[in-house]
């Protein structure tokens, strides 16, 4: 079994996706790195191949055919890093919101005080978002506060796209019946861990927004959360069945 894999889907992102892997890379943990690419058309694909020779055995890529949504990028990554035998299962964006020295916080709540997910929260301490504007921030906040009140879930920031699964969460979980893509999938894939009863920690972090490159965000995929919330509520869950 080999322990962690970081999975980075990706769109657009050769201003940052150099710089993250040598991040990643350069920590006082060992992680292995998968890019879930879906065709960019400026070339993140062939900067990831190059450094794929300076790092073998350690970087990894899945190149797909086109945009197919973020939560589909991440169930394509979960399925090959169960296949390849991880046991630590990250997300992380490309652009630097998320700060990679947090993977070690992240990692240190599911492996050492019994997390089964751990999510990198922004609201678990007051609001800790940097270089969002205020409207923005705002949004972020009380979208979470209207998922606790519809979901009842106890988790302070329930659209948080850094974490750390334990491989018998994703085991467990049946990725054909995780219907959203955009950031409805964040709330829908810890609604399913929550109702199926695994350890949910909260790790604070400081995200702060892009600085290069260009955001994914979209009035669209802030409406699928928000109307898939309500759907959510009424969802039966259930485990995956054993082959």
């Amino acid at each position: 079994m080999k322990d962690s894999l970081v999975v980075i889907p990706t769109f657009n992102e050769k201003e940052n996706i150099e710089r993250i892997i040598r991040k990643v890379f350069s920590l006082n943990k060992e992680f292995d790195v998968l890019v879930v690419e879906d065709n960019s058309p400026d070339g993140t694909a062939a900067i990831v191949r190059s450094l794929m020779a300076e790092f073998p055995g350690r970087l990894h890529m899945e190149e797909r055919k086109g945009k197919l949504g973020l939560g589909t990028a991440y169930i394509h990554g979960f399925r090959w890093a169960l296949n390849n035998e991880y046991s630590f299962i990250f997300e992380m964006d490309a652009d630097f919101s998320h700060n990679p020295e947090d993977l070690l916080k992240l990692y240190d709540a599911c492996a050492s005080q019994g997390g089964d997910v751990a999510i990198g929260s922004r609201y678990i301490k007051g609001v800790n978002v940097v270089n969002w504007p205020m409207g923005r921030v705002l949004m972020s906040y009380f979208a979470s506060y209207y998922v606790r009140l519809v979901t009842r879930m106890k988790i302070m920031d329930t659209t948080a796209g850094f974490k750390c699964y334990r491989r018998k969460l994703l085991e467990t979980i049946d990725f054909d019946r995780i219907k959203f893509t955009g950031y409805a999938f964040q709330i829908e894939m810890k609604y399913t861990a929550w109702k199926l009863g695994f350890n949910i920690i909260e790790v604070p972090i400081i995200f702060t927004d892009r600085t290069e490159g260009e955001s994914k965000m979209s009035r669209g995929i802030f409406r699928e959360a928000i109307l898939g919330v309500i759907q959510l509520r009424f969802k039966r869950i259930r485990p995956r069945k054993a082959a």
